[in-house]
């Protein structure tokens, strides 16, 4: 049974699961009616959508949508515009992490990933600035990028340099924007745990006490984190990057102990021996 809504919707790509999943239910529980987007989780979409429909009320739209495909954003966009009557809140997730040195980066994957991480995000904010400029929207564009575009990692120039491409994009493209009441920000998550294998919780379990407030980061608080940024409480706040990372990246580089060479996040740092 619908409840009460605010009127309000929102399109969270990569939001069948971790962190796209947290930022969808958060919106609905605050009233949105949302789409969300998967690359091939099918299931996992279906199962946000059966949640946010039958414990919040709220409309869920699913689609499938390769973003690092140029023909993509902009399509899919306008399909949550006729889906759901217009689009208030554009949250860019989808994305993948790929750690290579630079002297061993494949071009392919090089290529792959500036096409998902930086152009998909760029058409996906072309595409719905537009529609919000048209309909006189004052809207919000909220992007998912990363503490490593902050912090410099081993092997970690391309996904991190991605990353901090994005959080200084957003400032030219907030600029382009508020002359219409458009607000364009950054969330820049740090350690988030977003994998339930056993694996996953033993790296959580020793990361969580390194980090300033002693624990793992949760896909729901980045959602409520993207909810507050898109309220009308963070209306004068456009072209910002704000880190949500629990003090992570303040001390350093906790995460790596003394005689560590993997750091659980996907990168082994090796000092070569003379």
């Amino acid at each position: 049974m619908e409840k009460q809504g605010n009127g309000k919707t929102a399109l969270i790509t990569g939001g069948s699961r971790g962190i796209g999943r947290g930022i969808a239910l958060v919106l609905a529980s605050e009233g949105y009616d949302v789409a969300i987007t998967y690359s091939t989780q099918k299931e996992e979409g279906e199962k946000v959508a059966k949640i946010i429909e039958e414990e919040y009320g709220r409309r869920c739209m699913v689609y499938q949508a390769s973003m690092e495909l140029e023909e993509t954003p902009g399509r899919i966009v306008d399909q949550a515009v006729r889906d759901l009557g217009k689009l208030d809140v554009l949250v860019n997730n989808a994305g993948i992490t790929i750690f290579q040195s630079i002297v061993e980066m494949d071009l392919q994957k090089m290529n792959f990933l500036i096409n998902l991480n930086f152009k998909g995000y760029l058409l996906a904010m072309q595409a719905a600035a537009r529609h919000m400029i048209e309909r006189g929207i004052k809207g919000n564009i909220v992007n998912i990028t990363s503490t490593r575009g902050e912090r410099a990692y081993p092997r970690d120039s391309l996904y991190g340099g991605l990353k901090a491409g994005i959080n200084r994009a957003v400032q030219s493209i907030a600029l382009d924007l508020a002359p219409y009441g458009i607000r364009v920000n950054c969330i820049a998550p740090g350690a988030t745990a977003v994998r339930d294998t056993e694996e996953s919780k033993a790296f959580y379990e020793s990361l969580g006490p390194r980090i300033p407030l002693g624990r793992m980061g949760t896909p729901m608080d980045i959602g409520h984190a993207v909810a507050w940024l898109v309220s009308d409480k963070a209306s004068y706040i456009t072209g910002q990057t704000i880190k949500v990372d629990g003090g992570l990246i303040l001390p350093g580089m906790p995460e790596v102990k003394n005689g560590d060479t993997d750091n659980g996040w996907g990168f082994v740092w090796r000092r070569n021996k003379k």
